[in-house]
């Protein structure tokens, strides 16, 4: 059936079992809790196919024309809430999840079994018969955090491309969809007791060609920012196909943009903070929030509004790459690690982490930040993102903390697909749509009781290089497939893993993108104008490629 993620049980309804067609006359039996899910289908399903689905209330003679929408206690006890069983049989598409969410997935799966044609926005032939195969599926999750973290901070990406993204997500099974809001290259949501942060902070002059060594230039401001009623209605569409949006504002380091719309949010005493402008190149900046009372007050006044504007109880803080040369520099901070009675400046941070962390348990929210804040010591109810490698989600799990696993040298999707000459501004190790397969979550060092404190696993996308949507699909596509089997299915070991049935599975889920309109990386290497330009081009730029296996750190 070429299904991805590969389901865990799939199998014909009887022995030589047919088909069951869908016309203009099936209707859906949405019973309670599914309305949502019969919403989804006749708006996705239905506008590729031109069939209405009509409900079936007051529809007399379907009683052998429907696709059936439930909630069963027997789905949730079995397969958990995210799980599914569909049943086709010569009456009925049965469709039965243990929430709605499982019901949810499940119509994800009945689309894939249409055919690619069910991903387009309009029936390419009106007159087109359609039918799903006659079989039996029982699928479930093998984590509960399935996740594309997007950078939109060094690349603004307008809204409707991120409604666009959260489709590909849930045609992947993927629930989470991690917001990086804001950098020292842009922010990027509106904040209305400081409107400066997107009125100074969400453009910057101009933008660094390829990697920060290059020379090259996009000489034109860059920018953007979504309101407060597009974050609304992004978290709105997101819920409706079962993804958490968990936003993430960047402290105490990444903060220049912050920094540039309110001076006194820096270290004052050591540079001239009104100085500063949103940064126009990579890399990590020095300049960094100072630790002071007017800076807590300041960030408490942002995530106070954004805690109104996204229910997750995750809300993810950064805490990565925070250098701390101001703070050794300034008397102000010195001043404050002696008040407090800290060892240095990592306490200094873990301090400002912790601070936040109290302020959004106390708000019944919780704090999650890239594996850097366990340095100075993590607050109990704190979770960590694991990206400098597993070391630091190791370390977390056997400490009790909660884990997403995200390692560079694995789900980095920013880094290069292959190691020609051809990939378009290289960044990091060549991670093959092979690699990704066999990108294991769960670290063998964990006991039991250890591994159940990794929530799931995440592929990230840091978009540096990544100018335009086209060139986020090229980097996330095909990957992000192979990704979504390896956090929903349960398979077996990375070596024992059979890669070659999933390029077979994959063949058919080329045509479900190119259906989308997704701009991936073909299996053959890129496109013509999805080339790296020659050395001497106008447009060629440096990138920063880095050749051998990634270390398993």
């Amino acid at each position: 059936m070429d299904l991805i993620p590969d389901p865990r049980r799939a199998w014909p309804a009887q022995p030589g079992a047919g088909v069951f067609p869908l016309d203009g006359e099936t209707v859906i039996e949405a019973q309670p809790g599914t309305e949502g899910v019969a919403r989804w289908f006749r708006t996705a399903v239905g506008t590729a196919t031109g069939l209405p689905f009509a409900d079936d209330a007051g529809v007399v003679g379907a009683e052998d024309n429907r696709i059936v929408l439930g909630i069963s206690p027997d789905i949730t006890r079995e397969l958990g809430p995210e799980g599914y069983r569909i049943s086709v049989d010569a009456e009925a598409i049965r469709i039965e999840g243990g929430a709605a969410a499982g019901v949810f997935w499940g119509a994800q799966t009945v689309r894939q079994l249409l055919g690619p044609d069910a991903y387009r926005r309009a029936p390419l032939d009106p007159a087109r018969e359609w039918s799903v195969p006659m079989t039996l599926i029982e699928d479930a999750p093998r984590f509960g955090w399935r996740g594309l973290m997007l950078d939109v901070s060094r690349h603004f990406m307008p809204k409707d491309g991120v409604l666009r993204y959260l489709d590909l997500l849930a045609a992947h099974k993927l629930n989470v969809f991690h917001f990086h809001l804001t950098d020292d290259q842009g922010w990027r949501v509106e904040i209305k007791k400081h409107p400066r942060l997107t009125e100074v902070g969400s453009w910057r002059s101009r933008t660094k060609w390829g990697h920060r060594a290059s020379e090259l230039w996009e000489e034109k401001p860059h920018g953007g920012y979504y309101t407060q009623d597009d974050i609304r209605e992004i978290v709105a569409y997101a819920a409706e196909r079962h993804i958490t949006v968990v936003p993430e504002i960047d402290i105490p380091g990444h903060s220049q943009a912050a920094i540039a719309a309110y001076p006194e949010l820096g270290n004052t005493d050591v540079i001239d903070t009104t100085s500063l402008t949103v940064w126009d190149t990579w890399g990590v900046t020095a300049n960094v929030l100072a630790p002071t009372d007017n800076t807590l007050r300041f960030y408490e006044d942002v995530f106070e509004e954004l805690l109104t504007l996204f229910p997750s109880t995750f809300i993810h803080v950064g805490g990565d790459e925070c250098v701390k040369d101001q703070w050794k520099e300034s008397p102000a901070a010195q001043a404050r690690i002696a008040e407090l009675g800290l060892a240095d400046e990592d306490g200094l941070q873990s301090w400002f982490i912790r601070h936040f962390d109290r302020w959004l348990a106390e708000r019944g929210r919780r704090l999650i930040g890239w594996d850097e804040i366990l340095e100075g010591g993590l607050a109990p109810g704190a979770a960590v993102s694991s990206w400098r490698g597993y070391a630091g989600g190791i370390a977390a799990a056997k400490a009790g903390h909660d884990v997403v696993m995200c390692p560079e040298q694995q789900v980095y999707l920013d880094h290069r697909q292959a190691a020609g000459d051809d990939e378009p501004m290289p960044i990091g190790y060549v991670r093959t749509l092979e690699d990704v397969y066999r990108f294991e979550p769960l670290p063998p060092e964990l006991t039991e009781e250890e591994a159940a404190h990794v929530l799931g696993t995440q592929a990230n996308v840091w978009t540096e290089v990544m100018h335009d949507s086209s060139r986020v699909d090229y980097q996330v596509f095909p990957r992000l497939a192979a990704f979504a089997e390896v956090a929903w299915s349960d398979l077996p070991a990375p070596a024992e893993r059979d890669f070659a049935d999933f390029e077979q599975r994959m063949t058919e889920h080329y045509r479900r993108l190119d259906a989308l309109g997704v701009e991936y990386r073909p299996p053959g290497g890129p496109l013509p104008w999805q080339r790296r330009p020659a050395p001497n081009g106008d447009n060629a730029s440096l990138g920063r490629p880095i050749e051998g296996a990634p270390p398993n750190v």
